[in-house]
């Protein structure tokens, strides 16, 4: 997605003209099948579109029965929206003209602007000035226009069937592809899924996908919204509103393409390269409650479910099945994808114990076996005995399904349990062999009761996972007030000495040190701090300071102290030939203990985010990471901290102590608090540091700053 410079307006005063017209002109109307200017009025005409319709075509007097207008000039003043379906030379005169007749929208399929070079992205910039100077809403260019299912009413030219909401809550679109946006509206409609609205916004000129996100949070109409968004313009603006949905009950589901792409590079810090921009991104997003979405088909899942049941599911899952094979692929599978099965057995759950055959083990999964083709009724008592168990979230039913006369057997009596039991929590039914012949009215029934039917146990079992992770999120914030630096930070880098003496007065522990401009300073500084020491070069233009010869550690004694400054000049010398030094940092060889990375980077469009893991100069390789919000709670830190792939090692492994997980927690919520509070602040790089066991802290060895 090309960039378009400068912001959209935040909410657009006329988003309602563009979103809902009394009138609509469209400019390059055209009886010619194929046309877009046909397309478009056809669209108008099928769906019922009750406003008035204004064609625009200098070479006709009438299309179809309308009267045709000669030109934009001859528009009554007023009229609410322009769809403009003619070549992009002509769009910006176009543009001009509308704003002139007080036209309060446009919407505009031409492309080649921004994306096109260096003249259209400067067309693209002056229809945004005269969009702004004339209170106009301008949807695109390159942009497939927009279908309000609430009262009928398609500005596109992509040929849309009439799918009337009736009064019905349904899934809001807003996609910066046109051609993602029509292919989820199909993929939602032919699940029965129904449609509020489907905004296709292109290279957003003068109005972006927050504007739309902003409408449909407030709509009523509008109970869940899917988005395709390949660059945010207004992060934080996004993130203010994916609050307002979260706190108002809208879940959003975000599809971004690009998590491929690489990361910003970062001269500096460990962190800068290791936070890219999607994980960035993605960490923010879902502090907000929004769900992202690994690609389109999970982006329908997810949608499906959150439209279709009435209550979301949250924690663990119970799954009823008819396979002993599929019991171990489905515990294999929700391991790997984190959802929680609550073990059952025997004593453990009595009422499945009652509802089951003898010779029928309890357990979850629970294999019903092809005890149900003889005894119906096992469909009812075991769902009953499940729902009553506060242990499960959800339930997911993955049945065989085979043929006509296999499903005839069981989907009546499956329907007939779910329709007396009336569950108080999301059934989801997910058939086990994909491609059977399924009468479509059994799969309508299911649909009517609230049951999302999925054609395959996994993805109902992803879609599960990931609303139970939802779910078991805190959004509280941390108490503490952020804090501030009580002096002013150099610019751009800041060399180690100097991040310590600012960084110390939070709190962050760090070994005992003084820095030495000559080598009588330095023995006096290792007598004070007592050996063995570490010698550290100091310089803002030496970011990494090992792979330069720059680092010397475990000296023992003075004759000692004074070869390793020599070693250190000389390596600096061949490494770093011209390189000014501050001077040489001395400090205490502290005692060995497991190396953890702790940084920060502050996006200047996103803002601040954490990371956390296993750290040492082989951090960049082992990527074994976690990014956090800056402003978690203590818990929830310490949470994230035993999600990485080694948090075994924090625990205690082979007889290890266990380590001081809350202090480490600590650390790095004071980092946070301090990046909420002083955004001078670019990156933040304490690596390692050190964890100690239960009670004895740790200990930050270095620290770099990017300010």
């Amino acid at each position: 997605m090309p960039h378009t410079p400068g912001s959209p307006r935040s909410q657009p005063p006329g988003i309602e003209r563009l979103l809902r017209p009394r009138s609509v002109a469209i400019v390059g109307a055209s009886d010619t099948p194929g046309a877009l200017g046909a397309s478009a009025l056809a669209n108008l005409d099928r769906l019922g579109y009750a406003g008035d319709v204004f064609p625009v075509n200098p070479k006709r007097d009438v299309i179809g029965s309308r009267r045709c207008f000669k030109s934009v000039e001859e528009l009554p003043l007023g009229t609410d929206v322009a769809v403009l379906a003619i070549p992009r030379a002509a769009v910006l005169g176009t543009i001009n003209l509308l704003a002139q007749r007080s036209v309060g929208a446009a919407i505009i399929f031409s492309a080649g602007f921004a994306e096109g070079g260096e003249q259209g992205l400067r067309e693209q910039q002056q229809i945004a000035e005269i969009a702004g100077d004339n209170n106009m809403v301008i949807l695109g260019p390159n942009c497939l226009g927009l279908v309000n299912y609430v009262d009928g009413i398609a500005l596109t030219f992509v040929e849309t069937p009439s799918i009337p909401l009736d009064g019905r809550q349904g899934i809001g679109i807003v996609s910066q592809s046109g051609a993602m946006a029509a292919v989820l509206s199909v993929m939602l409609t032919s699940r029965d899924l129904a449609l509020s609205w489907s905004v296709s916004t292109g290279n957003e000129a003068a109005s972006g996908v927050e504007d739309y996100l902003d409408y449909l949070i407030k709509d009523s109409s509008t109970r869940t919204i899917g988005m395709i968004v390949e660059q945010f313009r207004r992060p934080k603006e996004f993130l203010r509103l994916a609050r307002e949905a979260r706190d108002r009950g809208k879940q959003i589901v975000l599809l971004h393409p690009g998590r491929s792409s690489a990361a910003r590079e970062s001269a500096a810090t460990h962190t800068g390269a290791m936070a890219g921009d999607y994980a960035l991104m993605r960490t923010l997003v879902e502090r907000q409650g929004v769900l992202v979405a690994e690609n389109l088909e999970e982006l329908g899942d997810l949608l499906e479910v959150a439209l279709r049941c009435e209550f979301m599911p949250r924690g663990g899952a119970a799954v009823l099945t008819e396979s002993g094979a599929f019991k171990a692929l489905t515990l294999d599978l929700c391991e790997q994808i984190g959802l929680p099965l609550p073990p059952l057995n025997d004593e453990n759950a009595p009422l499945l114990r009652q509802a089951m055959p003898e010779f029928v083990p309890v357990s979850n999964p629970v294999d019903l076996t092809a005890q149900a083709l003889v005894d119906p009724a096992l469909y009812q008592r075991s769902l009953a005995a499940l729902l009553q168990d506060e242990r499960f979230g959800s339930i997911v039913l993955s049945i065989i399904q085979t043929d006509e006369i296999t499903s005839a057997l069981k989907f009546p009596h499956i329907i007939d349990a779910i329709r007396q039991l009336k569950p108080a929590k999301p059934v989801i039914f997910a058939g086990m062999d994909e491609g059977a012949a399924v009468p479509d009215d059994y799969i309508r029934q299911l649909r009517e009761l609230r049951v999302p039917y999925f054609p395959s146990p996994e993805r109902a079992l992803r879609a599960v996972a990931r609303f139970s992770v939802l779910a078991g999120r805190d959004f509280s914030s941390c108490e503490e007030a952020p804090t501030r630096f009580s002096a002013p930070a150099p610019t751009g880098v800041v060399a180690e000495y100097l991040a310590k003496q600012m960084l110390a007065h939070l709190g962050i522990p760090f070994p005992p040190g003084r820095l030495a401009h000559d080598l009588e300073q330095a023995v006096d500084a290792a007598g004070d701090i007592g050996f063995p020491v570490v010698l550290k070069a100091q310089s803002a233009g030496l970011s990494h300071k090992s792979d330069a010869g720059g680092v010397i550690l475990n000296v023992q004694d003075e004759p000692q102290l004074r070869q390793a400054w020599q070693k250190l000049q000389d390596n600096l010398a061949q490494n770093c030939p011209g390189l000014k030094l501050d001077g040489v940092l001395l400090e205490s060889m502290e005692k060995s203990g497991l190396e953890m990375i702790v940084g920060a980077r502050n996006d200047p469009d996103w803002g601040p985010v954490l990371l956390v893991g296993f750290g040492g100069v082989q951090a960049e390789i082992l990527k074994d990471v976690r990014l956090l919000p800056p402003d978690l709670p203590m818990e929830e830190i310490i949470r994230e901290i035993f999600q990485l792939k080694a948090a075994g090692l924090l625990a205690g492994f082979r007889g290890a102590p266990a380590l001081d997980v809350p202090a480490l927690a600590e650390l790095i919520s004071r980092v946070g608090r301090l990046m909420l509070g002083e955004p001078s602040i670019r990156e933040i790089d304490l690596n390692p540091v050190l964890v100690y066991p239960q009670g004895q802290g740790v200990m930050a060895l270095d620290a770099l700053m990017l300010v």
